[in-house]
């Protein structure tokens, strides 16, 4: 266009030197020649014209052509740019700009240096500025359109700029993107202004104190009520409550029932005040815009925690099943073997080379290991099992346990090695080490004994494990226990009357069998008297003590009313007179 411009400014300059020189012509040559040299000079100008249209329009195909490949470039970069957009409109959520809980529209791309994030975060401040001030007149909304975007302004203020690239990720205009901003800033605009208005405040804290009394009558008729239950409590426990008796145990009396009743009646109370509270605090915060997200906070505080529990029990319901499930398999697989283990117990089943004293810690033993198996098989259910913090304490008490517990350990395998051992079982006569008594308890950990003088002696498994055990039933019930006794008697008597009376005391004594028969062995020959020990067979070891005590006796008697002198301990008779060492009663009036 410039270059035709050009053209046409030289033609009317041709032009113009053509009329002056025509007129200077006229006056020096004569009309004919005029005539010619004008016919001429028309053509030459004739043809300077149609060489002039020729470049004109040579000069607007250029500019077509140019003008449509501006076109296409931009067309081409538009739809690139789309194809971009389009690719990061999945993974970029966009920003919303959100002012006072209200969202009002979404941001994508950057502008001038700040991001999406700083654009929303500057619209929210001068939007709450704009609200705020009470000098800013309620002016429309306009946008100011430039080159490359528009404005959108509240008199002399910015709101937001609206560009090419805002237009794209919305798939519109920009001109049509700022028309559709401007009546959402609009209404938001004058919802913030009626919100700090001076009487809407007023309103605000009319509503405030209305919500505190309301709270407070709430508060009050809550107690009044409770106070009420407390007394039908009390009038219920005195005329109609009946203590809770388990066979012949009485668990809760009434006045433990009633407390336990009233107990829970002020935990309802606190529960219902609590309730009360959970609704009117945030109710409290939200009445004013200042503090309408810490309303909302503090509710989610108390709301978040009961939908996560609730979300949690109903998500677990079906991991519940699947553990009670496993709980009730393994419960009755125990019952099964309990059944079997006493049945072995009572030798009603009887297991070739299984003794029905192992049945007992048998069962114990498969029974701590299907628990062991079905806590293995429960943990993966149970709730936070795959978190840290409960694998992390996990592996802690594993570790005190394994550090500590060496000891422990030691009694249980030492305790599994007497059970099938079977040095002796509940009830037997033992000596360990120094120690001798019946056996009352055989735990995991330790045997306890309780001696003839009805001592309760503790002793750990693995102190049993390293010392020698004697026992006393298993030999008298499967052979007859041998009891011996020592006497001495001088060499001035006959040792086969010896050997009768020793045997005969022996035969008199209470649980001693008649077979074996009871038998005397002559252990040692000491220089004033010989060593007599006298061996009866017993089967009854639990006894033993009154036994030996019968046996004593009867030696006694026996030599006395014999005649016999026991040299026990060692006694020096001279025969010039001195007593002898039978008492009185068992003497002839001669002898005394």
């Amino acid at each position: 266009m410039k270059r035709l411009y050009t053209y046409l400014v030289i033609f009317l300059m041709l032009f113009a030197t053509a009329s002056r020189a025509a007129a200077i012509e006229s006056d020096t040559i004569s009309a004919d020649d005029r005539a010619k040299h004008d016919s001429v000079r028309i053509q030459e100008l004739a043809l300077q014209l149609q060489e002039m249209k020729l470049n004109e329009i040579m000069l607007r195909d250029e500019l077509e052509k140019v003008r449509h490949q501006h076109l296409t470039t931009d067309s081409l970069k538009i739809a690139q740019q789309m194809r971009r957009i389009d690719s990061l409109r999945a993974v970029t959520p966009g920003v919303p700009v959100v002012v006072d809980e209200d969202t009002l529209f979404t941001l994508y791309a950057e502008r001038g240096g700040y991001s999406a994030f700083d654009r929303a975060d500057m619209i929210n401040d001068i939007l709450l500025k704009i609200g705020k001030d009470k000098r800013m007149h309620r002016d429309s909304v306009h946008m100011l359109e430039n080159d490359s975007y528009i404005d959108i302004m509240y008199g002399n203020k910015v709101i937001v700029s609206v560009t090419d690239q805002d237009a794209l990720w919305q798939g519109t205009s920009r001109r049509e993107l700022a028309e559709q901003y401007i009546p959402v800033l609009t209404a938001k605009i004058n919802d913030l202004k009626e919100s700090y208005n001076f009487w809407e405040i007023v309103k605000r804290a009319a509503l405030f104190v209305l919500v505190i009394v309301a709270q407070y009558l709430l508060f009050r008729l809550t107690n009044y009520l409770f106070r009420k239950l407390r007394r039908q409590i009390i009038r219920f426990k005195q005329q109609r409550l009946k203590p809770i008796i388990i066979r012949d145990y009485e668990l809760l009396n009434t006045r433990r029932l009633g407390r336990i009743l009233i107990f829970f009646s002020n935990i309802l109370r606190y529960i219902v005040l609590l309730i009360q509270l959970m609704f009117s605090v945030p109710m409290l915060f939200a009445i004013f815009p200042q503090t309408e997200k810490l309303a909302l906070t503090i509710f989610l505080y108390i709301i978040d925690p009961i939908k996560m529990v609730l979300k949690s029990i109903v998500e677990y319901i079906p991991n519940l099943f699947i553990i009670l499930v496993i709980w009730y398999c393994i419960k009755y697989i125990i019952k099964g073997l309990h059944y079997i283990s006493n049945e072995i117990k009572n030798e009603k089943l009887k297991i070739s080379g299984f003794y029905p004293d192992w049945a007992q810690p048998t069962f114990n033993i498969i029974r701590f290991l299907l628990y062991a198996f079905m806590v293995a098989m429960i943990y993966p259910y149970l709730p936070g099992s795959n978190s840290g913090v409960f694998q992390g304490i996990s592996v802690f008490v594993g570790l005190i346990i394994s550090l500590g517990s060496s000891t422990v350990i030691g009694n249980i395998i030492a305790g599994l090695v007497i059970t099938y051992m079977r040095p002796f079982k509940l009830g037997d006569r033992i000596k360990l080490n120094d120690t001798i008594g019946n056996v009352i308890e055989k735990t995991p950990f330790v045997t306890r004994l309780r001696t003839p003088k009805n001592e309760v002696v503790t002793i750990p498994n693995s102190f049993i494990m390293s010392s020698h055990t004697v026992n006393y039933s298993a030999s008298a019930r499967q052979f007859g226990l041998i009891i011996h006794s020592s006497v001495t008697i001088g060499y001035d008597v006959p040792w086969r009357q010896v050997h009768q009376l020793l045997i005969n005391a022996a035969r008199m004594t209470p649980g001693v069998l008649e077979h074996p028969k009871p038998f005397v062995l002559e252990t040692e020959l000491h220089d004033y008297y010989p060593c007599y020990q006298i061996n009866a067979y017993i089967n009854d070891a639990d006894h033993i003590g009154d036994i030996m005590s019968d046996l004593h006796q009867n030696i006694q008697d026996i030599f006395n009313e014999a005649g016999v002198e026991i040299m026990s301990p060692g006694y020096i008779a001279t025969r010039d007179g001195s007593a002898s060492t039978i008492p009185s009663d068992y003497l002839k009036p001669d002898e005394q």
